[in-house]
């Protein structure tokens, strides 16, 4: 468990970069480790309505960095799952409110008595991007399966090389496999091929996902969603567990694709 302070970013907007961020916290909390998601999309947030924490908010990150408050002080615990907190972004500043050394100097705050921080990026590559990652371990990159997408991926992977980072593992997200049978989605084996990133999850589309979000509920917590079965399996492999890929669609051949990729179930 050597990285604790996580970047999930994409390039692309829209992709379920906070989506992913509130659920990997979530269940990670949920198996008893102390986390903190920080919402780095100043002025855009919504890991609170994710998280279902809109109404809890009283202090956010720029107050954090003005002084107005300490970072203790600015985190909303979660109500469901006690060992989780976030730290909400602003909603009335912009992205220059927050620069890379005020996140690095509130992360380092964080880091001894939290076991794990997740950072939620803007999308761009500008400087929201550049500042989300600043005092990240580790970066995850979320795709969907889909040629924008993915060279926005591509180019945030290159950003982060330029910054010194480690390559980061990918997340492809929203994967149809009705659809990739049918030709009109890329698949996951096409997608680690065009970015050479080693894949850390497979989410599949989920009906039950919009309604999660309308409810601030993450999919993690609801035991029918294929979503959130898969949002659980990334976080057990972010402990280091191998497990195996979900088996999507078995009759369609998918699977076949997905066994010749990971070599096993």
């Amino acid at each position: 468990m050597a990285d604790k302070v996580f970047c999930i970013t994409s390039g692309k907007g829209g992709v379920g970069k906070s989506t992913v961020t509130g659920n990997l916290a979530t269940a990670l909390a949920m198996k008893g480790y102390k986390v903190v998601a920080i919402d780095a999309d100043i002025g855009l947030r919504n890991l609170d309505l994710i998280l279902g924490l809109e109404n809890r908010i009283v202090y956010d990150i720029v107050h954090v960095i003005e002084g107005v408050c300490p970072p203790e002080k600015a985190l909303v615990k979660d109500k469901r799952t006690k060992n989780l907190f976030l730290l909400p972004a602003a909603q009335t500043k912009d992205k220059s409110a927050v620069k890379p050394e005020d996140l690095v100097r509130i992360v380092e705050s964080l880091r001894e008595k939290y076991d794990f921080i997740f950072i939620d990026s803007p999308a761009g590559i500008e400087e929201g991007f550049k500042t989300a990652v600043a005092p990240a371990d580790a970066i995850l990159v979320v795709t969907n399966p889909e040629m924008a997408s993915i060279r926005d991926a591509d180019r945030v992977t290159g950003l982060c090389e330029a910054m010194g980072k480690p390559e980061p593992k990918l997340i492809v997200n929203r994967l149809d496999p009705a659809k990739v049978k049918n030709g009109d989605m890329l698949d996951a084996e096409d997608v680690v091929q065009i970015l050479g990133l080693e894949l850390i999850g497979i989410v599949p589309e989920d009906k039950n996902m919009v309604a999660c979000i309308n409810r601030g509920e993450p999919a993690v917590l609801v035991k029918e969603s294929i979503a959130g079965k898969a949002l659980r399996n990334i976080a057990e492999r972010i402990l280091g567990k191998e497990v195996p890929f979900l088996k999507l669609e078995a009759d369609n051949g998918f699977l076949s694709k997905f066994r010749k990729l990971f070599g096993g179930s």
